[in-house]
Parts: structure tokens; C-alpha cells; sequence
């Protein structure tokens, strides 16, 4: 119904924040995340901003939730898309990930730091990357690379490039330097695939 609303923040707190959008407030449940890069209503003046939002409609009644990229809506539709997670798991997820941050956690078989999140057992983190870690793994290699790189990929060309130099560039597509991407890189054997070196690089990573 709501695909992001913009207007004041008249009110703010770490479990939600109220957005003054043509005189109606709109109470949207957030996330640490979102919470922490929100303006500081001491120090600013009517700040205006913008959250992406999503509609959570349940027998006792209707709540919103309010994200400040579109990058972490999208996270939190794919948390909930995995069985047995609703909207209140995905938040405490994100609460303590960024949507980057969430991506490595999964693509590196890190269900010890996804079942961190309050109310997520190591079940449920154990299913998350069941259900996501392959999707995650393909739009990092594929659709995101591309996306860094404008979406102009010259594909033949890509696939001539040692498997070693791919699993770079996906890294620092992810937030990590270079010499990071370098150092973890070391030792791994380019012949298991790109994909495996990549996972292999984030254990070492997120360690």
C-alpha cells in the first residue's frame, strides 16, 4: 500500500520512529539499523526524511515498519520469505546487520552470529542459510557485481579473469578493501569455483 512515506520526524525511538507526512504521524517500527542513521531530533530542526516501508497486516491489527535504505526492505522481505520467521525476527536480524553485513553472515555459514539476534534460536539461523545462502551467493557473483560495475559486464571477458581476481572485485563489492580481499584470499585454491572461494574468503573474513 505504502511504498515509502516522506515528511518530518516528529518523534523517535529505538523501537520506532513517527513520520509527519501531510499532518497524518505515522508510527513505523524500526530497526537499530535504520534507527542509528536517522537524524538527531536534539541537534536538527524538523528533519525531513524518507523510509521505505512495508505493511504487516495481522488479526489484531495493522503495523508498519519504516527502513532507511531500500537495500535493507529488501532484506527484511527475504528474512520473511524463510519459514518460520516473521516480521519481529527479521527486525531484531537487521537490528544487529547491516543488509551487507546479513549477506556475509549467510553466504559464510555464520548461523552463530545470526542466532545472536533476540529471539532467533540456532534453528532458525541454521534455516535462514538453508533457504537463502544460494540466492544471496548467486546475486553477489552475478546481479550485484554487475549493478557495482553500472551494469555494463562484458561477460566473455569476466570469465577470462583468474577465478582468484573475480572473488576480489565480489569482495570489495561487499564493503572490504582490496588488500582485505587479498589477504583472505591467500591459500585458497582458485580451481574449487568462485563461488566456494568466495565463502571460503568471508569465513576467514567474519572471523
Amino acid at each position: 500500500m505504502f511504498y515509502y512515506i516522506k515528511g518530518t520526524l516528529a518523534l523517535l525511538d529505538p523501537l520506532f520512529a513517527v513520520v509527519d507526512a501531510g499532518g497524518v504521524g505515522y508510527k513505523l517500527t524500526i530497526s537499530t539499523t535504520t534507527h542509528n542513521a536517522l537524524p538527531n531530533l536534539y541537534t536538527e530542526k524538523d528533519p525531513q526524511v524518507k523510509l521505505y516501508t512495508h505493511m504487516a497486516v495481522r488479526e489484531d491489527g495493522i503495523e508498519l515498519f519504516g527502513f532507511y535504505t531500500h537495500e535493507e526492505l529488501s532484506a527484511f522481505k527475504l528474512l520473511t520469505s524463510v519459514s518460520g520467521v516473521g516480521p519481529k525476527a527479521a527486525m531484531s536480524i537487521l537490528s544487529i546487520f547491516t543488509p551487507e553485513k546479513f549477506a556475509l553472515a549467510v553466504c559464510s555459514d555464520d548461523t552463530k552470529a545470526i542466532a545472536k539476534a533476540s529471539g532467533v534460536g540456532a534453528k532458525t539461523a541454521a534455516r535462514i542459510v538453508l533457504e537463502l545462502q544460494d540466492k544471496l551467493m548467486k546475486e553477489t557473483s552475478a546481479e550485484t557485481f554487475a549493478n557495482a560495475k553500472g551494469g555494463n559486464v562484458n561477460v566473455s571477458a569476466i570469465s577470462q579473469k583468474g577465478a582468484l581476481t573475480e572473488a576480489q572485485d565480489a569482495l570489495t563489492v561487499l564493503g572490504y578493501t582490496r588488500s582485505e580481499a587479498m589477504s583472505a584470499l591467500q591459500g585458497i585454491d582458485p580451481s574449487i569455483g568462485l563461488e566456494e572461494i568466495i565463502k571460503q574468503a568471508l569465513k576467514k573474513l567474519m572471523r
